[in-house]
Formats: C-alpha cells, sequence, structure tokens
C-alpha cells in the first residue's frame, strides 16, 4: 500500500479463480494442453496432486472441482456431484493400471499383495479381479507408489501411473516381473468399458456456484475435444520430454485411454458399483445438464 493513500476495501477484494484438481501423470496432460490451447488455463488454479490426495482435498474444501478416483466418488457420493460427459476411462486394455507381479497370477494364493495408496481404484479393481480369478487369501497391505520399494516386500502390486505405462510399452523393462493390465482384465470379464477416475465437485460448491461449475465443466469438454483434434501434435510435443515416443503416447492419448463418459462408460461405471457393494448406485441422465447421482 502506498504511504498516505487509503484504499477501499472494495478495491482489495479481486475474483477468485476456482480450483481445479488434476494429478500429475500423463493421462492428464491432454487436458492440460487442451485448456492452455483454449487459454482457459488463466481463468482457473490448477492444482496438481495424487489421485488419492485430490480427493481428500476436494472434500476438505481445498478444492472446487477435482478429478478423483472412482472407488472415492462411490465412498463419497452422498457429497459429490459427477460432472456430466467427461472421465478417464478404457474399453480393453488402459496401458497404465496394472498388477505387476514376481509370479504369475494364479500363484498368488497366499502372497502377499501391495496396494499403492494413491491408486484406491486400481487396488479395488485389482482384488475383485483376483476373486474373479479364484485367487484365494491373498495378504493385502498398503504400499507406497514406488514400484520397485513395494516389490521388496510384497510378491505383486496394483498400482496406476507412468511407470507401468514403461512397463506395458517396453518389455525389457519388466526384468521377468509378470504385468496383467486391469483394464483388459475387466473388459475381458464385463465386456464393458472401466471408468478409473471422474471429474466431481461438491453438492455444496455445486449449490452455492452452479455458474463457476458449469464454466469449469465446459473449460474441460472443450479442452478435451480440442485436445483430441490435435493429438498428434500434442504426442509429438509430449515425447520432446518423456521417455515414450510420440507414436506411443497418440496411441495412448486415443485408443488406450477415452475421456468421455457415454452410456457404455457408465453402464461399466454402474457395474463397478454393483461389484463393490453399492448396489443402490444409480445414473440420471435425464436432459441435456443432467447430474450423475444416485437417486435420494
Amino acid at each position: 500500500m502506498v504511504p498516505g493513500v487509503e484504499i477501499a476495501d472494495e478495491e482489495l477484494r479481486r475474483p477468485v479463480r476456482p480450483r481445479v484438481g488434476r494429478t500429475g501423470f500423463l493421462n492428464c496432460v491432454p487436458l492440460f494442453w487442451g485448456l492452455a490451447r483454449t487459454a482457459a488455463l488463466l481463468s482457473i488454479d490448477l492444482v496438481e496432486d495424487t489421485p488419492d490426495a485430490l480427493a481428500q482435498r476436494l472434500l476438505a474444501g481445498d478444492l472446487d472441482v477435482a478429478t478423483v478416483p472412482v472407488a472415492d466418488y462411490l465412498l463419497n457420493r452422498d457429497r459429490l456431484v459427477l460432472l456430466p460427459g467427461i472421465a478417464t476411462s478404457s474399453d480393453g486394455p488402459v496401458m497404465s493400471c496394472a498388477i505387476v507381479s514376481k509370479v504369475p497370477i494364479v500363484g498368488l494364493e497366499g502372497r502377499t499383495f501391495a496396494i499403492a495408496s494413491s491408486s484406491p481404484t486400481c487396488g479395488r479393481l485389482a482384488q475383485l479381479l483376483l476373486k474373479r480369478q479364484e485367487v484365494e487369501g491373498p495378504r493385502y497391505v498398503t504400499s507406497s507408489e514406488d514400484l520397485r520399494a513395494a516389490l521388496q516386500e510384497a510378491d505383486a502390486i496394483a498400482l496406476t501411473g507412468d511407470e507401468v505405462l514403461r512397463y506395458a510399452v517396453d518389455r525389457a523393462a519388466r526384468g521377468g516381473l509378470h504385468v496383467y493390465d486391469l483394464g483388459a482384465l475387466w473388459r475381458r470379464w464385463t465386456g464393458l468399458p472401466f471408468v478409473f477416475g471422474v471429474w466431481a465437485v461438491r453438492r455444496d460448491v455445486a449449490a452455492r456456484a452452479p455458474h463457476m461449475v458449469r464454466e469449469v465443466h465446459g473449460a474441460l469438454l472443450a479442452a478435451r475435444d480440442l485436445a483430441m483434434t490435435e493429438a498428434a501434435e500434442l504426442a509429438r510435443r509430449a515425447a520432446e520430454w518423456e521417455v515414450f515416443d510420440a507414436v506411443t503416447l497418440e496411441h495412448y492419448f486415443t485408443r488406450a485411454l477415452d475421456y468421455s463418459l457415454s452410456d457404455r462408460q457408465l453402464a461399466g461405471l454402474t457395474e463397478f458399483a454393483r461389484c463393490t457393494g453399492h448396489e443402490d448406485f444409480t445414473v440420471d441422465t435425464t436432459g441435456p445438464s443432467a447430474v450423475f447421482a444416485p437417486i435420494t
């Protein structure tokens, strides 16, 4: 403040940008690209964190809108509203969410199985699929997302992230480890896509600031659409700084991942909810501005 000059309180007030949470994984790069290219990035406060931390921060009020693991959404759906039309899913191999094991999956009976704390959805899906494979009695433990460190204490780990993607595309990097793509296993079991993450807002924020929520939602959809039309350039630019080549990244962004939330994705989400004890979950798809939530 300049000495001798009084500034009215109104002049000190400035609009506060919506706080939007995203992961630092490559699967969020297309949305970051699109937000930057559409200039929407100037209108939001983009916050990076791990998937589990984003869910915690959204629920605690540190974020207004965030991408959260679908397992966290289902556990807290009484407090959260799903943003329509956008998610992180796969309709087959996802490449970046897997069981990485020292032994074949059928040999995990009675073994120690680590679940990365940052990947709750991946862990819950792995438990379902092991049961489906009739693998009995794994001893589940929580671990960090450091794959090599976790496998010093455990026989297998379920996790998501860029290190898993590296194992998916580079067999030499596996060093004898077995890698089971969870998106592919779910598709083989159910015939449906799997939704790994959704974009959500707290119900109180949606009620208090609907205009802000619509603006952020629209920005995310526009960013997604632009990134898909510019996927080749996006992959080429990203490959300059990543260990993956442009062909791999373009395939990952456009074929392995699906950023929509269509009827097929919703069917997959509903099936996962049913399998994990959320039988009352249902989806309201009436009208163009539908809110996906359980009927209350």
